[in-house]
């Protein structure tokens, strides 16, 4: 019989602002001291809202609770109160997830981050390499490749055609216009092209599932593999062929599955 999975939004206080987040659990208070929640970062232009029904259905595959939040300035959360530095990235180790941490009472956890979220989850692993048990990276760019710059200048250009900005402003509101430059114009600078995750992949001591679309458009199998050969601990890479940037929405059942026999 299915697992019947509860959501809870909530609100967590930072110094710059308050943070939407929602916990999916089969319990309906949603944490217990003794659980250590998968903590999902979501990608550039993402939201909680933006993994639709992904957090239940993971709930629910591995018997743990899943906690999303918005990043400050993205969907429900408060407006960003001013442009992401280049070093935005390792920032929200420090940041926004210690305050979710604390104010949930969260202690152990098991990162799992989408994109430029992946990057963060390693950071996050890093910052916090005692309490995290476990780290899964989907679609993460351990580097700035050729093919990320080219695939964000695409989408550039094509939020350019009407209503494409509208059609972001269904999730992130007043905020849209912020969301997209935050994105293209962060990445797209001089000053963040020799960035990467070298030094924290390198730290990391807990397991490492790494998940990638062949067909990815913002990203080489050349990350996973970087991800996978750096860290200490055990590491797998699953790299998906006919799947693109989304895989947990191009092909869930298979991450889903995936994530699961990984966890246990």
């Amino acid at each position: 019989m299915p697992t019947h999975i509860h959501s809870r939004d909530l609100r967590v206080e930072t110094g710059h602002g308050r943070l939407f987040a929602c916990i999916w659990s089969a319990d309906r208070q949603g944490l217990s001291a003794e659980d250590a929640p998968i903590v999902l970062l979501h990608d550039s232009l993402g939201c909680v809202e933006l993994w639709r029904d992904f957090p239940a259905q993971l709930a629910a595959a591995t018997g743990k609770a899943v906690v999303a939040y918005d990043r400050l300035g993205f969907g429900r959360s408060d407006a960003h109160p001013g442009e992401l530095s280049v070093g935005f990235v390792g920032n929200e180790a420090e940041s926004a997830f210690s305050a979710l941490k604390e104010q949930l009472g969260i202690r152990d956890f098991i990162a799992f981050g989408h994109s430029v979220g992946g990057g963060m989850a390693v950071h996050c692993a890093d910052r916090h390499r005692a309490h995290c048990q476990a780290l899964v990276t989907e679609s993460a760019q351990a580097f700035v490749e050729d093919r990320t710059l080219e695939g964000i200048r695409l989408a550039k250009r094509e939020f350019q055609a009407e209503g494409q900005l509208k059609r972001l402003s269904r999730y992130h509101g007043e905020k849209a216009r912020w969301v997209l430059d935050a994105w293209t114009e962060t990445w797209l600078s001089p000053e963040f092209a020799g960035w990467n995750l070298e030094a924290e992949v390198q730290r990391l001591d807990c397991p490492v599932l790494a998940i990638h679309g062949g067909k990815d458009e913002f990203g080489s199998a050349a990350h996973p593999q970087r991800i996978a050969q750096l860290t200490r601990n055990h590491s797998q890479v699953l790299l998906i062929d006919d799947c693109g940037h989304v895989p947990h929405r191009e092909n869930a059942d298979l991450v889903l599955q995936a994530v699961g026999d990984f966890l246990r």
